[in-house]
């Protein structure tokens, strides 16, 4: 795990999707902004494109921006979980944060399982310097029967719940290695979640073979898409037997290799988004940790997209993005220098 940090461009515009610019503010909020990607895909997601990149979107908003970096995932990191995710490395990432700014007080975004890694972090530590979170697309209520996540839970429930009573009953250990899943099969899931947006991409290359901009943009996603990355198998395991089978993130408090995680008990300013047209973690889906939790200034929007569009589709920038430094503007303190 590694911390990036991202200095104000030299250019005093940038170039945003729709072809227009944005002036960069040089003058910055005082509270530090933490991006966290999820697992399965390349950090690179919030930095994909010059002129769809939340990086530089943000830092042209006047943000301290730093994104968290969880390495490339192999067969001899199974094991890993979702504490040393959320508890370890988390923590760790944070606290260097903090050293580089010299500020206590951050914000943290986090898109997917990387929203869940935010609230579960929250849950276990409490950090009252933690001021705002905001997640995008996270998983939380299986129960709703809406969405691949809450529908595999609700199929998968009974037989994990069967397992899981074996195992405890026979004294067996099911290895972390096991629940591993490759690449490709994150590939085919993202995919899948919109089958007709990756038949229409090929046709949108085909009627664009002559504007270069369109081939290197295609190029650059095509690459990305390429290059997610293995699922180490304890968060999966994790998430399939406790998190999804038994729909316990929706009681506000679980439990992970042993540590509470007390997320009734968060009471940071959070904001939560959904895609409209998310196949994988519908709205319903998402919408229940505003509920769960204890904070007095939370609030929920959908925003257009499915689950990777609403964060770096074509038209996130105008929306989700535009509304989340809007939102965060009001909460990091004063600008300066």
């Amino acid at each position: 795990m590694t911390v990036r940090y991202y200095e104000l461009p030299d250019d005093d515009k940038i170039r945003l999707a729709d072809g227009s610019t944005k002036k960069v503010e040089r003058k910055r909020y005082r509270l530090p902004l933490v991006l966290v990607p999820p697992i399965g895909v390349p950090t690179d997601t919030f930095d994909l494109l010059p002129q769809r990149s939340l990086v530089r979107y943000m830092v042209a908003h006047g943000f301290k921006v730093y994104l968290i970096d969880w390495g490339k995932p192999t067969k001899k990191h199974a094991h890993l979980g979702m504490k040393d995710y959320s508890y370890d490395m988390m923590g760790a990432a944070l606290s260097a944060v903090r050293e580089h700014s010299g500020e206590r007080d951050i914000s943290v975004m986090g898109w997917c399982m990387g929203g869940l890694f935010t609230l579960f972090y929250q849950g276990m530590v409490e950090d009252k310097h933690l001021r705002n979170i905001i997640t995008v697309a996270s998983p939380f209520d299986m129960a709703s029967g809406a969405g691949v996540f809450a529908q595999a839970a609700q199929v998968l429930g009974g037989p994990l719940h069967l397992v899981g009573n074996y195992a405890k009953l026979h004294n067996i250990s099911f290895k972390s290695e096991h629940f591993s899943f490759p690449p490709w099969l994150s590939k085919l899931m993202f995919k899948a979640t919109n089958p007709v947006g990756s038949m229409t991409t090929y046709l949108d290359l085909v009627t664009r073979m002559a504007d270069r901009q369109s081939l290197e943009d295609y190029s650059t996603t095509s690459d990305y898409m390429n290059n997610l990355q293995r699922f180490p198998g304890g968060v999966v395991r994790e998430m399939g037997s406790s998190l999804l089978a038994e729909n316990s993130l929706a009681t506000g408090e679980v439990s992970v290799a042993g540590m509470p995680v007390r997320l009734n008990r968060i009471k940071t300013s959070l904001l939560v988004f959904a895609g409209k047209s998310d196949n994988l973690v519908a709205p319903e889906v998402a919408r229940r940790s505003i509920d769960v939790t204890a904070s007095k200034d939370a609030e929920f929007r959908i925003a257009p997209g499915g689950h990777m569009g609403v964060f770096i589709g074509s038209r996130a920038q105008g929306a989700m993005w535009k509304d989340a430094a809007s939102w965060l503007s009001r909460r990091s303190g004063g600008k300066s220098h």
